[in-house]
């Protein structure tokens, strides 16, 4: 699988529940989206590699040998030489949903993606492509994604993550109109509800999922979050329960639920079956301090499924 986008390096305060002024020492991990995704999907058993640039400093060399420590590609990560790779800080306040300080000025490198820096080859034959919202936030990585789209001409399985971060866009209906692009292009939508309402305009997860699939998307999976995931397609529409865990950082959740289930989609599992590993990867996440670093093992994700003979272990 190829996954398209956002990187970073991000810092993870040692002392929970204060604010950042008053966080005396960090944790470093490797972070960003996509790039969390592809990570997910390895520690799965996945091929994955992801498409994406640094800057030219010590963080990128870092993000480089973090990915191919995680069994991640680093083929087709390039470097911005004038600009430098992304550093998030998260305060752990309140826990289950974070506050992030960007750093990604005066552009970041993951936006500076050109037809130049894309192995189309690769674009079009993959069995699994993943681009994002925040991909089309700005140019000239907005054309470059669109252009990955159609040329891969809405193959299965083509897999849009919502990723809506207000901070990188002038406004809802901007976001709303070239993340809703996108979803003419692929097969797969995934998202929160939030990000939902912000791409079709609706926030009820029924009618969001119903709108997605009248665009002409498969599958569509709306998250909600202690409330599990409403899963449809045009046969029927599902919702995945909870898996009850203490929180410790709700960050990288949604990204491990994205691994796991682009995983299922690559195995061919029904969307539920698929839907409800992804949904015990996310949740064992949000027990641990980190991203990248704490994306599970399927031995890890197995005993959280439980023995329901219904939804067999994988």
């Amino acid at each position: 699988m190829l996954t398209v986008g956002r990187v970073g390096v991000d810092l993870y305060p040692e002392q929970s529940g204060v604010p950042l002024a008053e966080v005396r020492t960090f944790a470093k991990s490797l972070g960003g989206t996509a790039t969390n995704v592809a990570v997910a999907a390895a520690r799965l058993g996945r091929s994955a590699a992801v498409l994406t640039k640094v800057g030219a400093d010590g963080f990128g060399g870092y993000v480089r040998t973090a990915l191919r420590g995680f069994g991640v590609s680093a083929d087709h990560v390039g470097t911005a030489p004038d600009l430098r790779t992304p550093v998030v800080f998260c305060a752990l306040d309140p826990p289950d949903d974070p506050p992030l300080l960007f750093y990604r000025e005066p552009t970041a490198p993951d936006l500076t993606l050109e037809p130049a820096d894309v192995p189309w080859d690769l674009v079009a034959r993959v069995p699994l492509l993943w681009v994002t919202g925040t991909g089309v936030c700005a140019e000239p990585a907005r054309s470059t994604q669109r252009a990955l789209l159609e040329h891969r001409a809405r193959r299965a399985h083509t897999v849009l993550d919502l990723d809506h971060r207000p901070a990188f866009w002038d406004g809802a209906e901007r976001a709303g109109r070239e993340i809703g692009w996108m979803l003419d292009h692929v097969t797969v939508a995934v998202g929160n509800r939030a990000e939902a309402e912000i791409a079709v305009g609706a926030a009820d997860p029924d009618e969001a999922a119903r709108r997605m699939l009248a665009r002409g998307v498969g599958l569509a999976v709306v998250k909600l979050g202690a409330d599990g995931a409403l899963v449809a397609t045009r046969d029927g529409t599902w919702t995945v329960p909870p898996c009850p865990v203490d929180v410790v950082c709700g960050l990288g959740a949604g990204d491990a639920f994205g691994g796991a289930l682009a995983h299922g989609l690559l195995a061919g599992w029904p969307p539920e079956r698929a839907a409800r590993y992804a949904n015990a990867a996310g949740a064992l996440v949000a027990t641990r301090l980190a991203c990248a670093d704490a994306m599970p093992t399927p031995d890890e994700i197995e005993p959280l499924l439980g023995q329901d003979p219904e939804h067999p272990r994988s």
